[in-house]
């Protein structure tokens, strides 16, 4: 489990294919490589991967091909700068929302506001695949390529969130431009709630969550 919570940013060094999927290799700050070891999680851009090798400078991972198919990681040019998040620890502080590091589509940065000193705060527009509608609503929870944010409203297709400077500057966004992909991952109790709901066959509350969010 993550926290969504970004502290630590990489570097894409390589990708390389490998039959059934892919093999990366990233370069990281020396505090985060401690926490690499073989067989650690570290969520990459929120797809949780698991460590393969690690050195005094880089550590790597193999992707699945469900992992390149529903996610950003196969795309992306060598060089990208890359959201780092190891596991959570038990006692560790729970400031995000928890996040599994499995991420369930990609969406589209749609638009961004015009910012003051060089810095977009405000309300961030993206796209979202209509399957995750249902598990999406104001207020609630969602990850974007691994970072905690807070939807501040949403339709079937689209959703929106508040960045602060604070964010912005210290994560990819920064250098985010409109029609660049993201990892999307639902709020976990969404994703059951929908569940059950769709579960139960055509429901006249689950058409109007997904189309309004929760209203009380």
């Amino acid at each position: 489990m993550f926290t969504g919570l970004i502290r630590y940013l990489g570097t894409l060094e390589s990708r390389s294919t490998r039959p059934g999927g892919a093999r990366l290799r990233i370069a990281a700050a020396p505090d985060l490589l401690a926490r690499a070891d073989l067989g650690a999680s570290i969520a990459v851009n929120g797809a949780c991967l698991t460590s393969i090798a690690v050195d005094g400078r880089s550590w790597e991972a193999e992707l699945s091909e469900e992992t390149l198919e529903k996610s950003t990681l196969g795309r992306l040019a060598l060089g990208a700068t890359l959201h780092l998040e190891p596991a959570l620890r038990v006692g560790d502080p729970l400031d995000g929302h928890l996040v599994s590091g499995h991420v369930d589509g990609i969406g589209q940065l749609v638009s961004r506001p015009q910012g003051q000193s060089g810095v977009d705060e405000g309300i961030w527009h993206f796209s979202l695949p209509m399957a995750l509608a249902p598990m999406t609503a104001p207020k609630g929870s969602i990850a974007v390529d691994g970072i905690s944010l807070t939807v501040v409203d949403c339709g079937t297709d689209w959703f929106t969130v508040a960045l602060i400077p604070e964010t912005v500057k210290h994560t990819a966004l920064n250098a985010m431009r409109p029609g660049d992909p993201v990892n999307l991952e639902a709020d976990p109790i969404g994703r059951f709630v929908a569940r059950a709901l769709a579960l139960r066959g055509t429901d006249e509350k689950l058409t109007k969550f997904a189309r309004q969010g929760w209203q009380g």
